[in-house]
């Protein structure tokens, strides 16, 4: 399964706003740059909106770093959570780009997973991590220009995660 998303220039144009954001270091505006993607990813993909947390250091344990988590609110009042962390746990430093964008793009297929998909559980498949990829492309995607304002019909109108290979 992929996650199709027309060609836009809004989530490149988001992720190189998180690129500058973490290369600052500073938490507030990386978790600020975190949520305009969240909210757009999920506006697009026609899916409820998540509230994205920023950690400091990582988490650790004698079996590794926690990278992210997806909390599910299971029908609570409040919004289904993603938390990533933006320091390495041993050497306290700054998570690279690419690394942090795939943790946060990862915690948002398990999101799509529950609420577009409708799985029962979110476990970590091929299919996840062929919808993860396709995720991670079309943020990445270089010189993408906006989408026509009335395009409507047709393939965009089609459900945006689609089954095909």
């Amino acid at each position: 399964m992929a996650v199709r998303l027309p060609p836009n220039g809004v989530l490149p144009a988001r992720a190189r706003g998180l690129e500058v954001a973490l290369g600052t270091g500073n938490r507030r505006q990386t978790q600020i740059a975190s949520q305009h993607i969240l909210d757009a990813a999920c506006t697009m993909l026609r899916a409820p909106r998540l509230r994205v947390d920023v950690g400091g250091v990582r988490p650790a344990d004698g079996d590794g770093e926690l990278h992210g988590l997806y909390t599910p609110s299971n029908g609570g009042p409040k919004r289904d959570r993603v938390q990533v962390w933006m320091f390495t746990a041993r050497r306290r430093q700054v998570v690279a780009f690419k690394t942090f964008l795939r943790t946060l793009l990862h915690e948002l297929c398990h999101h799509l997973d529950y609420e577009r998909l409708q799985l029962d559980d979110s476990f970590h498949t091929e299919g996840f991590y062929k919808r993860e990829s396709s995720l991670m492309r079309a943020v990445l995607a270089p010189n993408v220009a906006p989408p026509a304002r009335s395009r409507a019909s047709g393939a965009d109108a089609a459900s945006p995660i689609s089954t095909a290979p």
